[in-house]
């Protein structure tokens, strides 16, 4: 044909690659689940401290998207350390599977045969692991499987890189936020801005499995700024407040004024940080004056982010309740 009169030829959808990173998960457990049957096959995340499974293929174990535990007693662990191979046809037959096999069996489950490589990042970090499970022993004719492995784990870590590169290059664009979601006060997201937030970032957050908490906040003495100096101070009150929170966010957190007294950030940190979190913030808001009660809450790949929203939302009227208890003059 003429080069003049080439045209662009249609390709069937189906055919195409992946190019979110769920996506590319969900075919490789797919594919894994016929090609190397296994009562489980999955693909988790490994980010502060903990394993999470992100997308899974089970057939009795009872491993499920969110289900997850501590790094350091994950069976993982040990095949990234390069203290066990990447196939075990015969988990019982390495010491250095002990703790996670106590672990397991403290779940319940009872794993004799393991196949796990990993995912990382174009700089060598790790992201997570392909994972297969199964409650028998192998056949020592699995370990041939081991190419196979290191083609698919391969393929998720370039989906991996080209899916975050896209969701780090929308989010830039996203950081322009119309004045129609900004609150003209403090400057921050308002209610309209937090929910198409967390709305835009619930798959995302899924997708990748990055650790999250939901932090709710309520200033403790706006009222009583209003009502002893007026308005005006009490809209000083505000802005104060969210310097504040704005100087101890990290770049990127999303920070918004839901209305009133009433603030709301989502900290990228893991669940065990979330103690330490709250501890800060408070103390930084006494230092400026502006005394707040905080409650905070994980995301959960499985809930989302509306379950964590409630329980945030709780945990803060909890320790209001208590911190009323404890200065009644507040």
């Amino acid at each position: 044909m003429n080069g003049s009169q080439d045209q662009a030829v249609d390709v069937d959808p189906e055919l195409a690659p992946p190019r979110a990173f769920d996506q590319a998960c969900l075919m490789v457990v797919d594919y894994l689940a016929e090609a190397v049957p296994l009562d489980a096959w999955a693909v988790t995340r490994v980010a502060g401290g903990r394993q999470t499974v992100l997308v899974a293929k089970d057939s009795g174990l009872g491993i499920a998207p969110g289900v997850g535990g501590r790094w350091s007693e994950a069976m993982c662990r040990t095949m990234v350390s390069g203290e066990t191979p990447r196939i075990v046809p015969d988990t019982s037959a390495h010491a250095a599977l002990a703790p996670a096999l106590k672990a397991a069996h403290e779940l319940e489950l009872d794993i004799r045969g393991y196949v796990g490589t990993p995912i990382v990042y174009p700089d060598g970090e790790l992201f997570g692991t392909v994972i297969g499970l199964h409650p028998a022993p192998l056949d020592e004719g699995y370990t041939a499987h081991e190419g196979l492995l290191d083609l698919l784990s391969s393929l998720l870590s370039s989906v991996l890189e080209a899916d975050t590169a896209a969701v780090d290059s929308e989010r830039e664009l996203e950081r322009a936020v119309s004045e129609a979601e900004t609150d003209a006060l403090t400057g921050l997201l308002n209610r309209r801005g937090w929910e198409r937030w967390l709305a835009r970032e619930e798959d995302r957050f899924r997708r990748f499995g990055d650790p999250a908490c939901v932090v709710m906040m309520d200033l403790d003495g706006l009222k009583r700024v209003n009502d002893t100096e007026g308005h005006d101070a009490g809209d000083r009150y505000l802005r104060r407040a969210a310097d504040t929170l704005r100087g101890a966010t990290r770049h990127g957190d999303p920070l918004a004024r839901l209305g009133g007294d009433e603030f709301a950030m989502v900290a990228t940190v893991a669940p065990d940080h979330a103690g330490p979190l709250v501890r800060r913030l408070q103390a930084v808001l006494d230092e400026a004056g502006t005394p707040c009660s905080v409650g905070v809450a994980p995301f959960d790949v499985a809930a989302g982010f509306s379950q964590a929203v409630a329980e945030a939302d709780a945990a803060m009227y909890s320790d209001k309740r208590a911190r009323k208890g404890s200065h009644p003059g507040r």
